[in-house]
C-alpha cells in the first residue's frame, strides 16, 4: 500500500459556510474539484498554514503540521510548501530574476534540491531575466510564479486555479509547463480547479468538493462520471487537452501533422517547429464516431481506437477511447444504441481539421 503524503481532516467554520473534509493524499498529482465557494482554496488555504482549522489535524509524510488535540500549528514559512495563485503574485518592483532568487536566497543551501538553472530553463525563461514583471504577458506572468516557487526546492506545490485568468492559447502552454515539472522534478503538486478538462490533462487523482464536503475521492477517470457531479461538472465543455509532438508543418494548406500517442493528428498551422511539443484541446462533442471508414469525408482525421469505457450520464454518454492516450468522445444515448458500442472493440474517431485547436501562445516553444 503506497504511504499517502498528506493526510488531514480540516473543520473551518464561518458564519454561512463550513468545510468538513478527511481525505489522505498520495504523491503525483491530486486534484480538487468544485464550484465556486465550495471550500477548495479554504481547503488549500489550511494545508498550507494561511489558514487555521478550528478542528482536525493535518499531517505531511508523517509530521504533524496541525493538530487541535495538541494545539501544534507549523507556521507557513516551516512547512516548506510552494504556493501559485490564480493571479501571480510577483514583486513589481523586482525584474524576473530577482523574483527567482527571492524564495532561492531564502532556503538553506542544505535544502536546496533545485538548481536556478534547472527552473530558469524547465519554464524557458533566459530571455526574461532582466525584464520587469509588469511588461510580461499573464502566461509569461505565471511561469515567473511557477519559477519562483519551485526555485525554493518545495516538498509540495500548491496551485490555486493557476490558469483560471489565461486565454486558451496561454493556457496551453503553462499545461505543458507543469507537466514537465511533473516528469522532470517529480514535484508533488495539489491542483485547484473548477475545469473538468484541466482536471484530465493534470491529475492522477480527484478530490471533489460540494458545499464543504466531500463528494469522490479516487482516479480522475472514475471520479469524473460519479453520480455527484452531476450537478456540478459542465460535460459540454469538456475537452481533450492532449500533449502532442509536432511532425511536419507547411503542408498541403499550409496545415500541420502532429503525433498524439499512437495516432496522427492533421491540424491548423502552428509556428512551432517539427520536433517541439505543443498542447491541442479537442472538444469530446466535436468527436464523431463510426464502425467503419467513412467512403467519402471532408474530415481529415479517421482515427482507429479502442473502446476502455463507456459510462451513461443522465443526458449524455461518455466513450473512453484509447489511441495510445486516452480520448473521451461524448455521444448521445440514442447514438450509443444505434452503433452498439462495446467495451473492447474498435472504433474510429472522425475529427475535423478545425476541431484540433493548437494551444500555442505566440512566442512560445518547448
Amino acid at each position: 500500500m503506497i504511504s499517502p503524503i498528506v493526510d488531514f481532516h480540516i473543520v473551518k467554520k464561518y458564519p454561512n459556510f463550513t468545510l468538513d473534509c478527511r481525505a489522505s493524499f498520495e504523491s503525483g498529482v491530486t486534484a480538487v474539484f468544485g464550484a465556486s465557494g465550495s471550500g477548495k482554496s479554504t481547503l488549500l488555504n489550511c494545508i498550507a498554514g494561511t489558514v487555521h482549522p478550528d478542528e482536525g489535524h493535518i499531517n505531511f509524510r508523517g509530521r504533524r503540521f496541525f493538530s487541535s488535540a495538541s494545539g501544534e500549528q507549523l507556521p507557513p514559512d516551516k512547512r516548506r510548501f510552494g504556493y501559485v495563485f490564480q493571479h501571480p503574485a510577483l514583486f513589481p518592483h523586482m525584474n524576473v530574476k530577482s523574483n527567482i532568487m527571492y524564495g532561492f536566497k531564502l532556503t538553506p543551501e542544505s535544502q536546496r534540491k533545485i538548481r536556478i538553472e534547472q527552473v530558469v530553463d524547465l519554464f524557458q525563461l533566459s530571455d526574461l531575466m532582466g525584464r520587469r514583471t509588469d511588461n510580461l504577458s499573464g502566461g509569461e506572468k505565471q511561469r515567473v510564479a511557477l519559477a519562483r516557487a519551485l526555485a525554493t526546492s518545495p516538498d509540495l506545490l500548491l496551485l490555486d486555479e493557476p490558469l483560471a485568468s489565461l486565454d486558451g492559447a496561454f493556457r496551453g502552454v503553462i499545461i505543458e509547463y507543469l507537466k514537465r515539472v511533473r516528469r522532470e522534478l517529480g514535484t508533488p503538486m495539489i491542483y485547484v480547479s473548477h475545469s473538468i478538462s484541466e482536471v484530465m490533462a493534470l491529475a492522477d487523482r480527484m478530490l471533489v468538493l460540494r458545499n464543504g464536503r466531500p463528494v469522490t475521492y479516487g482516479n480522475v477517470s472514475s471520479a469524473l462520471v460519479h453520480p455527484g457531479l452531476a450537478d456540478i461538472a459542465d460535460y459540454t465543455t469538456l475537452e481533450n487537452l492532449l500533449e502532442a509532438e509536432v511532425m511536419a508543418v507547411g503542408g498541403s494548406g499550409g496545415l500541420a501533422e502532429l503525433r498524439v500517442g499512437d495516432a496522427t493528428l492533421v491540424a491548423p498551422k502552428t509556428h512551432r517547429e517539427p520536433g517541439e511539443k505543443v498542447m491541442v484541446s479537442i472538444r469530446a462533442g466535436d468527436i464523431i464516431l463510426a464502425g467503419e471508414i467513412p467512403a467519402r469525408i471532408s474530415a481529415r482525421n479517421t482515427i482507429r481506437s479502442t473502446i476502455r469505457e463507456i459510462h451513461i450520464l443522465d443526458s449524455s454518454v461518455l466513450i473512453y477511447a484509447d489511441i495510445g492516450v486516452q480520448v473521451i468522445v461524448e455521444i448521445t444515448q440514442a447514438s450509443l444504441t444505434e452503433l452498439d458500442l462495446k467495451v473492447g472493440e474498435d472504433i474510429f474517431l472522425i475529427i475535423k481539421t478545425n476541431s484540433v485547436v493548437v494551444l500555442d501562445a505566440p512566442g512560445s516553444s518547448s
